[in-house]
């Protein structure tokens, strides 16, 4: 009965954070699209002028790139947790603030690498569907039209919250045993940017995918398309 309570206590504070987290990463927190270019074409050598440029490149090219953002963001994410860690649940607060803002640093590149820039209401509320995507929470598209991003996005993170704190309660249980707190925080931070970077990835990858046949579809109609109105001209006479 007490292990219970303690975990619907630890939840609600979790939860609690993460909407802080998440809120203040929507607010504050935003990649550069344009210091992330000179970044993708300097560090990874992506021959691209602009966004646009990642659908002419191989998708094992982007795949690469989009591992390389996750595996940095695991890394940052698990030596941060292994230094809050030390502090145990005290430190949980901060903690799941920096990862909030780690975990969506990590998803808006791999919005970027994936072509899906976030200048537009649109585009911002796109980039919180995936990561209600990566969290495991499916977000309707009728929602969307008839929300305008300001009271959209607040209503995405605080489901993502709700999923979130339910998903990982019973492995952050673990930093309450001050010993051991600073390996679990960090395992936990690496575990957590990894599997939301994954499904995220995996979100962002199938709508490029498919935004991909649909410019092929166009291009291979576009011939016959230019070809009916001959075909309905008359034919000369000799």
């Amino acid at each position: 009965m007490a292990d219970a309570e303690s975990k619907s206590w630890l939840r609600g504070r979790v939860e609690k954070t993460l909407i802080k987290g998440l809120t203040r990463a929507y607010s504050t927190v935003q990649v550069d699209p344009g210091k992330f270019l000179i970044q993708l074409r300097a560090a990874y050598r992506l021959p691209v002028s602009g966004y646009h440029g990642v659908y002419s490149l191989e998708m094992h090219e982007i795949d690469g790139v989009a591992d390389d953002i996750i595996r940095s963001g695991m890394k940052l994410a698990m030596v941060e947790g292994a230094g809050f860690g030390l502090g145990g649940l005290i430190t949980i607060v901060p903690d799941l603030g920096i990862l909030s803002a780690i975990t969506m640093r990590t998803i808006q590149k791999l919005s970027l690498v994936y072509g899906f820039q976030f200048n537009t209401d649109g585009e911002i509320a796109e980039l919180w569907i995936a990561a209600a995507s990566a969290a495991g929470v499916d977000i309707s598209r009728e929602l969307l039209e008839k929300e305008v991003v300001n009271k959209f996005v607040p209503r995405v993170i605080q489901r993502i919250a709700a999923r979130a704190s339910a998903e990982v309660v019973e492995k952050w249980a673990g930093r309450m045993i001050p010993l051991i707190s600073s390996a679990l925080g960090a395992g936990l931070n690496y575990w957590f940017v990894r599997a939301w970077g994954e499904r995220a990835k995996a979100h962002f990858r199938e709508r490029h995918l498919q935004l991909r046949q649909q410019a092929q579809r166009a291009v291979l109609a576009a011939p016959t398309a230019q070809a009916l109105p001959a075909s309905n001209q008359s034919l000369p006479l000799c």
